[in-house]
């Protein structure tokens, strides 16, 4: 040890109390901070090792024990990291401020106070890079049990749907084969067409929740499908909404595309989005415009619906399709994840794009070449 060093360890000890009251009075510590005493002892023992710095370089586990013993007290303190990092430097600053007027030749401190700089430097970084490591922990921890409660809460969900499905839907079912039974009987009896779409739709929402119960969507009887055809007979069922809603509808499809698929799972997709575009235009006065079009792009069949409904914040364009997450105050959550589920069944994908003036949702279902004619 050099005798530049013995009399730096000297001014230190001589002058401790000062240097730790300097620092008290100026570091920064949260009011609800629940480990206040425990700052201030650290601050101490980071002032022991600066004294045994100097007498000899310190270990790696030397500083990594104080700075994850910090680490870990700033998580549980729940405060900012900026304030630890804002009390490291006011230490670092004060005691270099304090040496520098320790009477040693500038020649002999230089080395010495690059050695205290390099240990401050040091033990920020480890603090830091631990508080990280617990904070990602705890994400990651977090995520996890948000996942797995999810994952319960959808088991619940799908043995609330069993019994939900098989109570309602055998006396739906009659309710609405009488309702076609008194159409055919009575084709001139007014309100029957209205009875009968509203059962459907309600047959449409507890179908909702049978495939939403499912962890994954069972495999269903595919066929060759007519796309415009199928898309016109959904529009012709949707037509009491979109009249009632006051909704143009323009619907433009190349003739003949045929893609391979469940008739029923594609009919709620679509159902699902045009039903969702004529709720969101509810809110625009003036003209409420849904376009609707198709064609076959490089295998692809593409479908494309769009409203001049409110706009999407951008934000939320991800989540739309997560399950339970709605924007509606009766909202289930559940529609659009249904649709992008079903539509991946189908080897396809489906996403959003919303600006000030169109809400587009953009459906992909690749199809073999000759199924075009």
């Amino acid at each position: 040890m050099t005798s530049a060093s013995t009399m730096l360890i000297q001014y230190l000890e001589d002058h401790s109390d000062e240097f730790l009251h300097n620092w008290r009075k100026s570091i920064v510590i949260s009011d609800n901070d629940i480990y206040k005493e425990e700052v201030l002892n650290n601050g101490v023992k980071m002032f022991q090792l600066v004294k045994r710095a100097i007498v000899k370089p310190l270990t790696e586990e030397e500083i990594t024990t104080l700075a994850n013993k910090t680490a870990q007290e700033r998580v549980n303190a729940n405060v900012n990291i900026s304030e630890f990092v804002y009390n490291v430097n006011i230490g670092k600053s004060t005691i270099i401020k304090w040496v520098s007027n320790s009477g040693i030749e500038l020649r002999e401190l230089q080395p010495l106070i690059e050695d205290i700089n390099s240990l401050f430097d040091r033990f920020s970084y480890l603090a830091v890079r631990k508080y990280t490591e617990i904070k990602e922990q705890e994400l990651q921890e977090k995520e996890l049990y948000i996942d797995q409660t999810h994952k319960e809460r959808l088991t619940i969900l799908g043995q609330m749907s069993s019994s939900f499905v098989h109570e309602f839907r055998n006396p739906l079912t009659s309710i609405i084969g009488f309702t076609k039974l008194l159409q055919n009987g009575y084709p001139d009896l007014p309100y029957l067409d209205i009875m009968q779409h509203e059962l459907e739709q309600l047959n449409y929402r507890i179908s909702q929740f049978l495939h939403v119960s499912r962890k994954d969507l069972i495999d269903s009887t595919r066929e060759e499908i007519i796309l415009t055809d199928h898309l016109e007979e959904t529009i012709e069922f949707l037509y009491p909404s979109l009249l009632d809603g006051d909704v143009s509808i323009d619907f433009r499809c190349e003739e003949d595309i045929k893609v391979l698929g469940n008739r029923d799972e594609l009919r709620q997709v679509f159902l699902n989005l045009i039903m969702n575009s004529i709720d969101a235009l509810q809110e625009v006065e003036g003209h409420r415009q849904i376009n609707v079009s198709c064609d076959v792009n490089e295998g692809r069949a593409n479908l494309v619906i769009s409203n001049n409904g409110p706009q999407i914040k951008e934000e939320t364009i991800e989540a739309i399709f997560e399950p339970f997450y709605t924007t509606k105050d009766l909202g289930t959550g559940i529609g659009l994840y249904i649709c992008k589920k079903l539509i991946e069944k189908h080897g396809g994908d489906i996403y959003c794009h919303s600006d000030d003036q169109w809400t587009t949702f953009t459906i992909g279902i690749p199809v073999e070449s000759n199924m075009v004619i």
